[in-house]
């Protein structure tokens, strides 16, 4: 087949955007039983937890990717929201993947938020597998992309506080981002700039990555692979299935408006 070449707010949000530079770690002790697994002084117990739930997060992470992550694994446990916000300068966040690719949770995901900690703790070592292979959170890759592939990776982790329901709603009111919207290093199109809540914009962008991926699983696996090889976004996906970003976006529209329909008769 001839392939055309064609040049993804709330105080619990997850987010992996890019950071301003932030302090170094020495004052991070490693784990005795899993030395990937950092944590502040009095974090030991909240390290432990993460160190069991580690080996799976990272097998989870590489099947989800299709290949192994290109380094070390290492993951730093806050015990204190002061420690979290000297290492995470984006504010109302409970992890995060900073720019050197060092992953960082907050400590409310070892109290109010531990049922998300497994799924957050996928989710950002995602992003971690992602920065590895082509850089921290990069601009030639969307922002839908990047949040959908993690979520994705992390069974709706990171997506968890908004519902398929919510972001079909959201869709057929005339919000959905634009798939074939390229970001530039100093302007993402996320959330805020489609007018959407975080929630359902990464649950919006994890539904277009299983739609890309129903459609196709093996097209999905060669333009996951082309995009962890750093090929050009637009033009792996033209050369995965034959077509636009946009017009892959415009499906995904008539699907859902299609179901709608269907639904309410």
């Amino acid at each position: 087949m001839l392939k055309f070449l064609y040049t993804l707010g709330a105080t619990l949000l997850l987010s992996a955007c890019a950071t301003p530079p932030h302090p170094v770690t020495d004052s991070f002790h490693a784990l005795a039983t899993d030395q990937r697994v950092r944590y502040e002084a009095g974090a030991e117990n909240a390290a432990e937890q993460v160190a069991t739930l580690l080996p799976a997060a990272i097998q989870q992470v590489e099947s989800a990717h299709g290949r192994a992550f290109l380094g070390e694994v290492t993951v730093h446990v806050c015990g204190s929201d002061g420690c979290f916000k000297r290492h995470v300068r984006t504010p109302h966040v409970s992890a995060a993947t900073v720019p050197d690719n060092r992953v960082f949770l907050a400590p409310q995901l070892f109290g109010r938020e531990t049922h998300r900690l497994s799924a957050i703790l996928t989710h950002e070592l995602s992003h971690l597998h992602l920065g590895q292979q082509i850089g921290h959170y990069t601009a030639t890759v969307p922002a839908w992309f990047h949040e959908g592939l993690a979520a994705f990776a992390a069974n709706g982790g990171g997506a968890d506080y908004a519902s398929d329901e919510q972001a079909i709603a959201t869709l057929r009111q005339g919000k959905m981002f634009d798939p074939d919207r390229r970001d530039t290093a100093i302007k993402r199109h996320t959330a805020d700039y489609w007018g959407m809540d975080v929630f359902v914009f990464y649950r919006q962008a994890l539904l277009f990555v299983n739609f890309l991926r129903q459609e196709s699983s093996a097209r999905f696996q060669d333009f996951l692979q082309a995009v962890q090889d750093n090929q050009d976004f637009d033009l792996a996906f033209g050369n995965a299935y034959n077509r636009p970003l946009k017009e892959a976006g415009e499906r995904f529209r008539q699907f859902h408006s299609v179901q709608s329909v269907a639904l309410n008769p």
